[in-house]
């Protein structure tokens, strides 16, 4: 196997592993509205705290241009490895809402270190065929993403002793039962110390290095003065308010649906479990994404994307209370397009930007990206409260048609070639 593609699956793992931190509470959000009282105000504040903590973590990378003056492979294993001891402190120590959002942002900061760096290690080992090498990255992101509600869902046996040094030993036994929160959140944890470690054993930089840069703070807003990358990032910005709303509720929506419709599941997974297969379906989406983007364009592939993903939040609450396959069927549409072109915002960024800074272009991006996704994780609660799941849904759709817009004026501008070597 060439070296290019096994660290392809190394790193792909390492991000499988410790992404599956970021929506650890959110995957036991059921059990802790009932056991600390939760409202709608507090449950919310579980999902942003993270996002605060990722954009917090991704300004301070980018300001001190810490993925490209630092080792990305130290950055990652570092990262991995102060996230895991701040969910597992949640999950030991915490009860009560306070402590847990402090938690929760240390947690996101972590993250901020464990993501991008990621991106750019992955670049150095791609020139050619890079839009589905990130993509089958992003994938294992989403994968991780998704792990939570599957650790939740699933009835397993868990050797918390063996997470706690990095190995996790997982079985099914019988029946169908829940796995306590805080067991939960251990087995986040676990697997995010394996992550760290994966890293430090078998990750390294491939032989396209970038540039060596020196600390320059004013490079994190280079991204925004450059027409194509400004452009490129719009069209980012318009997918990230629909993606993470989207992940973040899509698991109390398919509960929701499923009482008022009387059903106990999902083709006969409880409704944690649909959830773990919703968001994690959007991994093929990631691949199929980096092969349309290498093959006919990152444009046609993002808008093309956003399109279906826009169409798919427009019309997934009218299926709510229905019958329970056809929204488990559209909500893995869904699953499958929200996330097939974040990757490919990221490829472009790559593509576009001043060699020397590509990690901290792509860390700005994404800093900016989600400081937009607060905003609409926090709305659309309320917007369920004031007109029910049926159209809370449709107000996401307003980010992926406002990023066809974005792509589409990229596509008419001459920095577009640069992208996937001419293929707009």
């Amino acid at each position: 196997m060439p070296e290019r593609w096994r660290q392809l699956g190394v790193l792909s793992l390492a991000e499988l592993l410790a992404l599956s931190l970021w929506f650890s509470a959110s995957a036991v959000l059921p059990a802790l509205q009932q056991e600390w009282n939760l409202g709608a105000a507090g449950s919310a504040g579980l999902v942003i705290a993270v996002q605060l903590g990722f954009i917090a973590g991704t300004l301070a990378s980018a300001l001190g241009n810490l993925p490209d003056v630092w080792s990305p492979r130290s950055l990652m294993a570092g990262s991995a490895m102060l996230g895991a001891a701040a969910n597992a402190a949640l999950a030991l120590w915490v009860d009560s809402l306070a402590p847990a959002l402090a938690l929760r942002v240390v947690t996101g900061a972590a993250m901020a270190g464990a993501y991008p760096p990621a991106m750019k290690i992955m670049a150095t080992w791609f020139r050619e065929g890079r839009g589905v090498a990130i993509g089958i990255l992003v994938g294992a992101l989403t994968i991780g993403s998704a792990t939570p509600w599957l650790i939740r869902g699933l009835a397993i046996g868990i050797l918390v002793g063996a997470l706690t040094v990095g190995s996790a030993t997982p079985w099914l036994i019988g029946g169908i039962t829940t796995l306590p929160w805080r067991h939960t959140l251990l087995a986040a944890s676990g697997l995010a110390v394996l992550a760290a470690i994966v890293v430090v054993l078998l990750v390294r930089e491939g032989p396209n290095r970038f540039p060596s840069a020196r600390f320059d703070p004013r490079m994190a807003l280079a991204v925004f003065r450059a027409r194509g990358p400004r452009l490129a990032c719009f069209g980012y910005f318009g997918h990230m308010w629909e993606l993470y709303a989207m992940w973040a509720w899509i698991g109390l929506f398919l509960f929701a649906s499923a009482e008022a419709a009387g059903a106990s599941g999902y083709a006969g997974m409880p409704p944690s479990t649909a959830t773990f297969a919703v968001i994690a379906s959007g991994a093929l989406g990631c691949w199929l994404g980096g092969v349309a983007s290498d093959r006919w364009g990152r444009t046609a592939a993002t808008i093309a994307a956003m399109a279906a993903s826009g169409v798919c939040a427009a019309t997934i609450g009218l299926t709510f209370a229905g019958r329970p396959a056809l929204t488990l069927a559209l909500a893995l549409v869904w699953g499958i397009t929200v996330v097939a072109d974040s990757a490919q915002f990221s490829t472009a960024i790559t593509e576009l930007s001043p060699p020397a800074y590509v990690g901290t272009a792509l860390t700005m991006q994404t800093c900016v990206g989600f400081a937009i996704t607060n905003v609409s994780i926090w709305l659309l609660l309320p917007v369920v409260n004031a007109v029910g799941w049926r159209w809370a849904f449709a107000t996401l759709a307003i980010g992926p048609a406002l990023g066809v817009v974005a792509m589409a004026r990229l596509r008419a501008a001459p920095e577009s070639l640069k992208l996937a070597g001419g293929r707009r």
